[in-house]
């Protein structure tokens, strides 16, 4: 079972963060060091790259992008019922696809939807990188929030096969359910903003939010990329 670092001034409020850069400088400011270790610092765009950032900036290291996304249901790009890793490895929801209506070929397509978005962004986002062996490399995971934690459980699965030693989570907000499932699979789980209820969304931890595009996610590396120089 992984440590949780939370902030109880935060738990259960709404709208606690300006925006995500303001989050990722309140992230920063919790995390500890490693001493005698280095971190590599990935972000799962779009939402994470500018948490991340401050990250970056505040310990003086690269930020690398992980590209997972959610399975989208056929009728809705709201909601999903799984998430696919870079290897093309999927982890569904089996408790709610037992509820749902989807045929075997109707899952099998929606992951190969996926896997085609995905490709593409792995090209425009990452330029077609290919993802370095860890060996043992404690590997930091940031997002803007944890719902359903099923983007973040397929990074985690995705970097343990690269070699990861420690695994480490921070996000400035996330669903007290999801937190609970994810502490098993990490060795620390910073989230700030734990909320529980029955209802969870991302957006309600920050006063100013929107989705973010491509361009804006290349334009924060950029930028990032000539500060740490």
């Amino acid at each position: 079972m992984g440590n949780l670092i939370e902030d109880p001034a935060l738990r259960d409020r709404l709208h606690v963060f300006v925006d995500r850069a303001g989050a990722g400088q309140q992230l920063a400011a919790h995390l500890s060091g490693y001493p005698g270790q280095e971190i590599h610092l990935f972000a799962i765009p779009a939402g994470g790259v500018p948490v991340a950032a401050e990250i970056a900036r505040a310990r003086s290291i690269p930020l690398d992008l992980i590209i997972v996304r959610k399975i989208q249901l056929p009728w809705t790009t709201e909601a999903g019922f799984g998430a696919l890793n870079p290897a093309g490895q999927a982890i569904f929801n089996e408790n709610l696809l037992r509820r749902l209506p989807l045929s075997p070929e109707e899952i099998e397509a929606q992951v190969t939807k996926t896997a085609a978005v995905m490709r593409q962004r792995e090209e425009r986002l990452r330029g077609g990188k290919p993802y370095a062996r860890l060996d043992g490399q404690a590997a930091l995971v940031v997002d803007d929030g944890l719902a359903s934690g099923y983007t973040m459980r397929a990074a985690l699965q995705f970097l343990k096969a690269q070699g990861a030693g420690r695994l480490i989570v921070a996000v400035p907000t996330g669903s007290e359910r999801t937190v609970w499932e994810l502490l098993p699979l990490v060795d620390e789980l910073y989230c700030l903003n734990v909320r529980g209820g029955f209802s969870f969304a991302v957006a309600d931890a920050y006063e100013n939010w929107y989705d973010l595009t491509e361009g804006e996610v290349i334009e924060i590396i950029n930028s990032l990329k000539s500060k740490l120089k």
